[in-house]
């Protein structure tokens, strides 16, 4: 089979990290912080993605603008507090490294910000594998193309060599402002049936799943 692409850009939290839940639990920790009401668990998902100020003003419309940085400030305690603690989904690294081995580009296009991302890279040991990263803080937030343009740019590649996997709509909806192809993961924040909205060219239940679809698709 002739090779189909030569960027693999990951999501990271939800789609490399499991992290989720901790994101939930952190938001809504923050809120209780600050006496605010709690939004749900799946509206607290839903936002899982984007840039922490986006994030939090979907997340908790209720919140004053004079109120962000402590909001900021709380998140930030509540999920340092336990990020240490957090793993990698089963058999991710294993297939990064067998992306790497096949000659392909790395990259990470994430929510987090700069040094949360260097934070995780560095303790999951994963940063070694990729070529490039791109952050919240540094691009316009998801779905814009932003990261995954300035990713491409900077490796020489382009948008139809280009594949995007990520476990949200912001992942897919970027993608698809890039001129990418998106590849879906519904192990991670968002459901099934939101995911596979988007049209992805397939939608893994797994990451073992994942591996098999990229050893046979890549």
């Amino acid at each position: 089979m002739a090779e189909r692409f030569d960027l693999v850009v990951f999501d990271w939290d939800g789609t490399v990290l499991d992290s989720a839940s901790a994101i939930v639990r952190s938001i809504l920790a923050a809120c209780r912080d600050l006496g605010l009401p709690e939004p749900t668990e799946e509206r607290a998902r839903y936002v899982i993605g984007l840039g922490l100020g986006d994030a939090l003003r979907h997340a908790v419309p209720e919140l004053a603008e004079d109120q962000y940085p402590r909001m900021v400030e709380r998140y930030r305690y509540h999920y340092l507090a336990a990020d240490q603690d957090l793993t990698l989904f089963p058999g991710v690294a294993g297939t990064i490294e067998w992306l790497v081995g096949q000659g392909r580009y790395l990259a990470v296009a994430t929510g987090k910000s700069r040094i949360g991302l260097n934070r995780a890279l560095a303790h999951s040991g994963l940063g070694k594998f990729f070529h490039s990263t791109r952050c919240a803080d540094e691009c316009f937030s998801k779905p814009h193309p932003a990261m995954l343009e300035e990713l491409m740019e900077e490796l020489g590649v382009a948008p139809e060599r280009t594949l995007m996997i990520g476990d949200t709509t912001h992942d897919l909806q970027m993608a698809k402002n890039a001129g990418v192809s998106g590849l879906a993961v519904s192990f991670g924040a968002h459901p099934v049936e939101v995911l596979r909205a988007e049209s992805p060219l397939a939608c893994v239940g797994t990451p073992h799943e994942l591996d098999a679809w990229l050893r046979k698709n890549i």
